[in-house]
């Protein structure tokens, strides 16, 4: 373990978003690296004496295996130790773009080492795709989510239910942002659709490009606060990135004349400051968004639904054809339309899938265990005797 020392100016990273929930256990941290002996073995490249104090930066980016720390003046390029490798039960206990994590620089290198990540307050994930017991960190350490929708093809209430029960779920606040509207004659009218769906929240029309309602984003993106845009290929959210930025960061590609699809320009996830000080991480176009768990982010998203379903006479409603469901007699009197109906319906399936899925593999997981203690306990019987019997 490499020798604890306080960050020099903890200050410079409160624009990056840093406050008392990191701080407090950015303390507890130094104090077991400061109780620990220097006995652990060094990563390679480093030896253990040589490695400089602790200290503590944010993930702006991450690439393949590689990440991008910014302390609060420069960023420095990292590996994760090989211990937090080790340690690791699954892809959660790695780092994320916006998790704040304690690392050391390499004696002599320009590199550091992660050594461990703090504890989130929010993280914005799913299921991982092409893995049905997985789930996919997208982003750590959010206060706000922009789901950006283009005013074209790309417009899906039933995705934007997907997508704001998944941001109710991650702790962060949503606002949809429906961009485009300099190429949309119907901007208002559709924004107004788009409220029944979003209810409480915020829908703002905009246009990135051209930044027509732009500054009234200004409220979320306030010094120290991170916000993350996710939505479609296409949406504009790259550009949405250069327009606040005020400059060209970003590459943008314009979507397929053909069917209204966009392209894929950003790769990977980063995390940019505004001159303001605000903070935003642009991510991938996902293709794939699968609910990991979702029973509160539900909830939330769909209020009306719920709302209505305190009326239903058993507690344990499913709104499929239980007696005296108040759902199905709201759907019934117009009160509540099919798509919204389905939509819930179908994430909530989706939800239990994937928890059979994991009480499956939890099941199967420890069939494994216990049949490698019964090995283990075997080869201990079997030694035990041929010792006896020498």
């Amino acid at each position: 373990m490499p020798p604890a020392a306080p960050d020099a100016d903890f200050a410079r990273l409160a624009l990056l978003g840093w406050n008392e929930h990191f701080a407090r256990h950015a303390a507890a941290v130094l104090e077991a690296s400061a109780t620990a002996t220097a006995t652990a073995t060094p990563e390679p490249g480093e030896s253990g004496s040589a490695t400089g104090p602790l200290r503590f930066a944010r993930v702006v980016e991450e690439l393949r295996g590689y990440y991008t720390l910014h302390d609060g003046e420069t960023e420095t390029l990292a590996q994760i130790a090989g211990k937090l490798r080790y340690d690791a039960e699954s892809r959660l206990d790695f780092p994320a773009v916006g998790d704040w994590v304690s690392f050391t620089q390499r004696a002599g290198e320009k590199r550091a080492t992660v050594r461990g990540v703090l504890p989130r307050i929010s993280k914005f994930s799913r299921q991982a795709a092409g893995d049905e017991t997985e789930e996919q960190l997208l982003a750590a350490n959010l206060d706000t989510v922009f789901v950006v929708t283009s005013l074209n093809r790309d417009l899906n209430a039933r995705r934007l239910e997907r997508y704001l029960t998944l941001v109710a779920q991650s702790g962060a606040e949503a606002v949809v942002i429906l961009n485009k509207v300099d190429i949309c004659d119907e901007a208002s009218y559709l924004a107004k659709q788009v409220r029944k769906t979003a209810g409480e929240v915020p829908v703002l029309p905009i246009s990135a490009l051209n930044g027509k309602g732009v500054s009234r984003l200004k409220p979320w993106l306030k010094a120290g606060r991170t916000v993350a845009l996710l939505g479609s290929s296409g949406a504009g959210k790259s550009t949405l990135v250069n327009r606040l930025l005020g400059e060209e960061r970003q590459a943008v590609n314009e979507i397929r004349g053909t069917d209204d699809r966009g392209r894929h320009t950003t790769t990977s996830r980063h995390l940019f400051v505004l001159p303001g000080g605000g903070m935003v991480i642009d991510t991938p176009g996902l293709r794939e968004l699968h609910m990991w768990e979702g029973e509160e982010g539900i909830a939330q998203a769909f209020t009306d639904v719920e709302e209505i379903a305190l009326r239903c006479k058993f507690t344990n409603c499913r709104h499929i054809q239980e007696p005296n469901c108040a759902v199905l007699s709201a759907l019934a009197a117009g009160k509540l339309t099919q798509g919204r109906y389905d939509g819930y319906q179908k994430l909530q399936r989706e939800i239990e899938t994937q928890r059979l899925r994991e009480e499956r593999s939890a099941q199967s997981a420890q069939r494994v265990r216990w049949k490698r203690i019964h090995e283990d306990l075997k080869a201990g019987y079997a030694a035990d005797k041929m010792k006896r019997e020498d």
